[in-house]
């Protein structure tokens, strides 16, 4: 059985069987595997996504998923690999090694409330998180999602968080940071949504993804309403490149983000972020 478990830097081809477009450079792509085996994953993982000749990069997946179902990436074009990715079509082929990394770990919010704070494209990684809890919704209580974005153009999967609004068991709020004519919710950071956001800080579990700025930000409000650092978690995504651990890129301290990350709770990474980014 072991024989056939595939060797973690051995890239397995996918087809790309969808892609559209969440905004101007952001794209999602349905990834199905050529041998037809369903690979498990947590919400919070990621994949090393290939493009052949060119290079690969870390993507969390950005989809609940489902046997039988192609699993879902979305990936911002800010670089040669990204947006190459960003630009395969329907039919074409890439490499898949993962998932790697830790999970969220909703499960442990269950019989308490659920906040998700995102920060641009850190919507994605929490995305699969958000569809675990919808599936078991009755197992939580509120469910809140904030989200901002530099302008209304760039909040991704905006038609989802319209339907989220629509729904009277979850809070959905956008913020943007740049507003245009007819915009009509929140205008300035996502951090400012905290302090009024209706959940319990005694016992809720905050995830929170985007840039390093923006989590530190986020945590500190988070605090501020109570909360247990411990039960705030990030997703550290620093210069990751095998994703096992061997290249030392990702080190950051005494840890390596690839496999002793990239989720963390606030209490483990905020000495971990003494160290800026660079």
């Amino acid at each position: 059985m072991a024989a056939n478990i595939p060797h973690p830097m051995v890239p397995r081809p996918h087809r790309v069987r969808r892609r559209w477009r969440e905004s101007h450079d952001t794209v999602t792509i349905a990834l199905e595997a050529l041998d037809g085996d369903d690979v498990d994953y947590q919400p919070g993982q990621f994949n090393m996504l290939y493009r052949f000749g060119i290079g690969e990069i870390p993507v969390s997946i950005s989809g609940h998923h489902r046997p039988g179902r192609p699993v879902l990436h979305t990936i911002r074009a800010v670089g040669a690999v990204s947006t190459a990715l960003c630009q395969a079509r329907t039919g074409e082929v890439v490499g898949v090694r993962g998932p790697f990394g830790t999970g969220w770990g909703v499960d442990e919010a269950e019989g308490a409330d659920l906040v998700l704070v995102a920060g641009g494209i850190g919507l994605a990684p929490l995305r699969s998180a958000l569809h675990h809890a919808l599936a078991r919704r009755r197992r939580f209580g509120q469910v809140v999602v904030l989200v901002g974005a530099r302008s209304p153009e760039e909040v991704v999967f905006r038609r989802e968080l319209a339907r989220l609004d629509g729904r009277d068991d979850v809070v959905a709020e956008i913020t943007v940071d740049r507003a245009g004519p007819g915009w009509r919710q929140h205008v300035g950071v996502v951090t400012q949504l905290v302090p009024g956001a209706p959940f319990d800080p005694a016992s809720a579990l905050a995830l929170v993804c985007g840039p390093e700025v923006m989590m530190r930000f986020a945590a500190a409000a988070l605090l501020g309403r109570g909360m247990s650092p411990d039960r705030i978690r990030v997703s550290l995504e620093r210069n990751i490149q095998c994703a096992i651990g061997w290249c030392g890129h990702c080190q950051l301290g005494p840890e390596f983000v690839c496999k002793d990350g990239p989720v963390r709770s606030w209490a483990q990474a905020a000495a971990l972020l003494v160290v800026k980014e660079r």
